[in-house]
């Protein structure tokens, strides 16, 4: 049988409607479900109506990107669909990888990124901070143009590295305004800001990084039962303690998604099925990878679709 992976999103993939597709699916229902109880508001009702706003307010958008991921791999696994080797989660969908893998539990796992989405959005004054992609530059040449940034003064680095030629970054406002101005420069396609609330994964998030480890201490990991690669280390443990420690530093640290996607490839994986809302990893893996096959489950057809090519 083809060995393949699972990916699921993060952030920035979520929609209204977004688990329509699954309507009459009772694994996906009841996984809503849960989540509503654990956060005691009604999720569904959010994810099938939206408004916008409401759902693209980080503090939801993580508790609502974890569920769908995690209702759309629990409606895989109940249709029979055979285990991952491998899984591994873009920033946010870390969480859903954990939850996959036997690390944490569902119900424990929801309250937890919606604490996380808090302490993100409160460690940095909105409008102070904020994110940009740069298309078209080497990695060197974007920390380049974040160096040169920076040492007019703030904080700014690059944060996401998603594909080859497409980076994100972060820090200060007008000190990523200034890097991509800089980026520009020297040859970039493209560098425009993204609709964010707060610098994700720059150094400017360490206050959610500590608040982070405070709640981590009273939650209950296990050794995970699928192998399950970081974002921050690009490594597999095993070791619960070391999973929350590197679970910790992820909020303040890069996405290294080249290197993850690199690493599931040299494990003999040929496959990486993108599990959850959207098809943002699986254009990624692609690029990275051109002999990677990518695909995507976000609905009841492509899960059968995808199901009955792997058995």
């Amino acid at each position: 049988m083809t060995k393949f992976a699972f990916v699921f999103p993060g952030q920035g993939s979520q929609a209204i409607a977004m688990l329509d597709g699954f309507a009459g699916n009772p694994v996906v229902a009841q996984t809503v479900a849960e989540a509503s109880e654990a956060l005691g508001f009604d999720l569904g009702k959010l994810i099938a109506e939206g408004p916008k706003e409401e759902l693209d307010l980080t503090t939801n958008t993580q508790p609502v990107m974890l569920t769908a991921a995690v209702a759309t791999y629990r409606a895989w696994i109940a249709a029979g669909g055979p285990v991952p080797s491998v899984v591994a989660g873009h920033s946010l969908g870390e969480y859903s990888a954990l939850v996959a893998a036997g690390v944490i539990s569902f119900k424990d796992a929801v309250p937890l990124v919606r604490f996380r989405a808090q302490a993100m959005q409160e460690a940095v004054p909105v409008g102070q901070g904020t994110m940009a992609v740069v298309l078209g530059l080497s990695d060197d040449d974007v920390r380049a143009a974040c160096a040169e940034a920076a040492a007019a003064g703030g904080v700014v680095e690059a944060v996401n590295f998603n594909a080859p030629a497409q980076v994100v970054i972060a820090g200060d406002t007008a000190a990523v305004e200034r890097a991509c101005e800089i980026a520009k420069g020297k040859g970039a396609k493209r560098a425009m800001k993204l609709p964010v609330s707060a610098p994700f994964h720059s150094s400017l998030l360490k206050p959610a990084s500590d608040r982070l480890r405070d709640y981590l201490a009273n939650i209950t990991f296990a050794a995970p039962q699928i192998e399950l690669i970081n974002n921050v280390d690009v490594a597999v443990l095993n070791d619960p303690a070391a999973i929350k420690d590197a679970l910790v530093r992820q909020a303040a640290a890069p996405v290294r998604w080249v290197e993850t996607v690199q690493k599931i490839a040299a494990d003999g994986v040929t496959k990486v099925v993108e599990c959850g809302p959207g098809k943002v990893l699986m254009g990624l893996t692609k690029r990275i990878d051109a002999n990677l096959v990518g695909d995507a489950i976000y609905d009841q057809a492509t899960l059968d679709r995808v199901l009955s090519e792997l058995k």
